[in-house]
């Protein structure tokens, strides 16, 4: 085998390794979770909870079916948010990460904003608004209630007006507590509390003042509705998910059908929505007690219409006695930390992969890690990719020590190849004979100089990853004009960097070159220099123009995976460099 065949073969690797790692999560579904899996047959138990089915008008008061109650939300489907707002009193939210109110209608979870983040870079854009009032458009909120298996018992719904003091306000060190009288027997108290992050506890009390024993489940629901906020790419999940003691089910839009939901039965668990940073999620806090889950789809107003729900087991309530039942609501960001913590402290399971790490999540959620811990300590995200960038070329030294050692062989090389091809002119395997004689000589071997950049492709995969994925990584500033590391280089070479202003038509896309990646494209081209040459001129063609290639593929990616490229690339020609400028001092004969 001969130099050049050697030097495309190794291109062709390294090129087709990156592109199907990179394009493994743009390319390939998740894991669709069945229907009904076999293991999650509904238990004939006598406590044991069953997805309640749509039903009539008449009845959907009393069953947590927002989504399939015929002609909901209909007259209001036209409000502005701030009209539907306005459409009942509220209590208001005043937590350090969350602001809004809670509608004593319904007693509803539905206009709550991220203090924490705002919709561009820039801190003074309004903040994300994570929930809004059904009517509105975007209708997002979480509710919680009782459902009676009897009828004629009068529960309080979604029009429910419940009461609570004067001058409430919801704080961490001031739950609130809302009552109903539904006049016939039973006396609703509902108190809410929040922590000082994402997570509201809601206890319900019932107690039975009349003269029959009554039997009512809690539920607890998400309705969403409205274009919903999904991904262009394969990189992370987004949609319905939930995690039970079976593991955690992501729940495609797509595959919930109108007359088909899609239904989980476990004990514990949890229902929520994910986002790409943000979720919501409701779950009992008793992770012990059977539950069932369910995932509906329906047409409100000629657009879909998603439900999340969870209904826990039976609660007999005789007179005079007082039945309870608590949850969570969880309504933030996917910071990693807290949704580790709430794993552990709440009992929640699977909770924590609600940031999608990924299949290759064992490398994934380390360096996630190692990065998180090292912008504690410089408090700079960018920074720290550029240290993670030294620790893997130090791990990786001593392989890429054996491969420059091994390039330096192979320049050494050059003259005998030359040789070897002049004197076997045409006769093609008894060049291959003879270059592999060679080889075999000096110990040299043309495939081992690519490993090092194939041990890091993992690496650079996973970074891609942890920068599309975790919040902590959006609007994260390096230094001058990169202000998000987790978007591309915002400078472009059509308007030459910001001193000719206007906006590049739509088809001249691909030119949008910022700074950084033409970085990367100046030392891949300094890193190439330091190669062999090759002898094939439509080979040395070919690697010429390799830079400008993966310039133009990096060109849009994550400016901070542009930085961790361009730094590791600057460390690997100097690191070769070095070892090279070693190696020359060391006189080498090829062997006879």
């Amino acid at each position: 085998m001969n130099n050049g065949l050697d030097k495309r073969n190794i291109v062709i690797t390294v090129v087709l390794t990156a592109v199907i790692l990179l394009s493994s999560q743009f390319l390939l579904p998740h894991q669709k979770p069945p229907a009904q899996p076999p293991a999650q047959k509904a238990q004939s138990t006598v406590n044991a909870p069953t997805a309640p089915k749509p039903e009539s008008a008449a009845q959907a008061a009393n069953t947590p079916t927002d989504v399939a109650a015929p002609g909901l939300d209909t007259a209001a489907a036209k409000q502005t948010r701030q009209a539907a707002l306005a459409s009942s009193p509220r209590v208001p939210v005043d937590t350090p990460r969350l602001k809004g109110s809670i509608a004593l209608k319904g007693a509803t979870f539905d206009d709550l904003a991220l203090s924490d983040y705002h919709e561009t870079v820039d801190p003074k854009s309004p903040a994300i608004i994570l929930l809004s009032p059904a009517g509105a458009p975007d209708a997002y909120f979480a509710r919680q209630g009782w459902i009676a298996k009897a009828g004629g018992i009068k529960l309080p719904d979604q029009n429910t007006l419940w009461t609570v003091p004067a001058g409430a306000k919801l704080t961490p060190s001031t739950p609130v507590t809302l009552t109903w009288d539904n006049g016939a027997g039973l006396k609703f108290e509902r108190t809410i509390s929040v922590d000082n992050n994402y997570v509201f506890t809601v206890t319900d009390k019932v107690t039975n003042t009349g003269s029959a024993a009554v039997t009512l489940s809690p539920y607890a629901l998400i309705s969403r509705s409205g274009p919903i906020p999904q991904s262009s790419t394969y990189i992370s999940y987004e949609g319905p998910m939930g995690g039970f003691d079976n593991g955690a089910h992501e729940v495609k839009y797509s595959s919930i059908e109108p007359t088909k939901p899609v239904e989980y039965n476990s004990t514990g668990g949890w229902v929520g929505f994910t986002d790409k940073y943000w979720l919501t999620a409701v779950a009992p806090k008793d992770q012990a007690q059977p539950l069932s889950a369910r995932f509906s789809n329906a047409k409100a107003n000629d657009a879909d219409k998603y439900q999340v729900d969870w209904l826990g087991a039976d609660k007999q309530i005789v007179p005079g006695a007082t039945a309870s039942s608590a949850s969570y609501v969880f309504a933030g960001a996917k910071v990693v930390r807290l949704l580790n913590a709430y794993t552990d402290n709440l009992h929640l399971p699977h909770f924590d992969v609600a940031v999608d790490w990924g299949w290759f999540w064992f490398l994934t959620k380390p360096i996630f890690f190692v990065l998180d811990y090292i912008n504690g300590l410089v408090g700079n995200f960018g920074v720290a990719i550029l240290i993670l960038t030294v620790i893997v070329k130090i791990i990786f030294f001593p392989l890429a020590n054996k491969s420059y050692v091994n390039i330096h062989r192979m320049k050494q090389l050059q003259p005998e190849m030359a040789k070897i091809r002049e004197k076997w002119g045409d006769d093609k395997v008894r060049i291959q004979q003879e270059t592999m004689a060679l080889y075999k000589r000096v110990g040299a071997n043309p495939v081992f100089g690519c490993l090092p950049v194939l041990v890091q492709i993992p690496v650079f995969f996973s970074l891609y990853k942890v920068l599309y994925v975790t919040i902590e990584m959006r609007h994260a500033p390096f230094f001058g004009w990169i202000h998000d590391l987790s978007a591309p280089d915002p400078t472009s070479i059509l308007t030459l960097f910001g001193l000719v202003h206007w906006a590049p038509p739509q088809f001249l896309d691909f030119l949008n070159i910022g700074i950084w990646p033409l970085i990367y494209c100046a030392t891949m081209f300094l890193q190439q220099s330091m190669q062999p040459p090759m002898p094939d001129p439509m080979q040395a063609k070919m690697m010429k123009w390799l830079p400008v290639v993966f310039t133009f593929m990096l060109g849009r990616f994550a400016a901070g995976l542009v930085i961790y490229w361009s730094w590791n690339n600057i460390l690997t020609v100097t690191q070769q460099y070095f070892i090279t400028r070693r190696l020359d001092h060391v006189k080498q004969r090829v062997p006879a």
